[in-house]
C-alpha cells in the first residue's frame, strides 16, 4: 500500500520535455492550455506540463510535433483521438550516409514529392533534420509512412505515387 506522501508526490508529478521551440510554445501558451486543459511552464528549453495523464500525453505529442516544424494549428489536431502522430528517423530506415540526398528525394524539386504524398494520403508531413513527422488519420499515416520509407530506401517516385493512388482508389470503392 502506498503512503499518503507517495500518493501526494504522484499527484503533483509533471511531465517535462526538451523543446527547441520553447519560445513558440510559450507564445501560444494560453491557447494550448485552454485546448488541452493543462498548465505549461518553462525553464530555458524545458517545458513542464501539469495536468491529467491523458492530457499530458496529448500535450507531449503536440510539443513533439511543434519541435518537428508543424504549426500550432496542425499540431493541435492531435488532441482529437482519431488523429495520430508518427515520427520516422531516417537513419533507422537506411544505412546510407548521404542523408542530404535522401532528404532531397523526400522533398522533391520545389517540394513536389512531399506535396504529392500529402495530397494522396491527406496527411500533414514535416521534415526536420533527419526526422519526418506525419499527422493524420491512423490509416492515412500508415500509408504515408510506408511511402516515405520506400522513398528513403531508394524506390522510384513513380512507384511510390502509383502505390498511393491504388490505395486511394481502393478506399473510394469501399465507400
Amino acid at each position: 500500500m502506498l503512503s499518503q506522501e507517495t500518493i501526494r508526490c504522484l499527484k503533483t508529478m509533471t511531465e517535462q520535455i526538451y523543446s527547441e521551440n520553447s519560445k513558440k510554445i510559450m507564445k501560444n501558451k494560453s491557447l494550448i492550455e485552454k485546448e488541452l486543459n493543462i498548465k505549461l511552464s518553462s525553464k530555458e528549453n524545458i517545458i513542464y506540463i501539469d495536468g491529467k495523464p491523458e492530457e499530458e500525453y496529448f500535450a507531449l505529442q503536440i510539443i513533439e510535433a511543434i519541435n518537428l516544424g508543424f504549426t500550432i494549428k496542425k499540431a493541435l489536431l492531435l488532441k482529437d483521438p482519431e488523429f495520430t502522430f508518427n515520427q520516422i528517423p531516417i537513419k533507422s530506415v537506411t544505412k546510407r550516409q548521404d542523408l542530404e540526398r535522401i532528404r532531397g528525394r523526400i522533398i522533391g524539386k520545389h517540394r513536389k514529392a512531399l506535396d504529392t504524398i500529402e495530397s494522396l494520403t491527406e496527411c500533414d508531413i514535416s521534415l526536420h533534420d533527419n526526422v519526418i513527422g506525419i499527422i493524420g488519420l491512423a490509416q492515412d499515416v500508415e500509408k504515408a509512412s510506408y511511402a516515405l520509407q520506400n522513398l528513403i530506401r531508394g524506390s522510384k517516385h513513380s512507384s511510390v505515387f502509383s502505390y498511393l493512388e491504388k490505395q486511394r482508389a481502393l478506399e473510394k470503392t469501399k465507400l
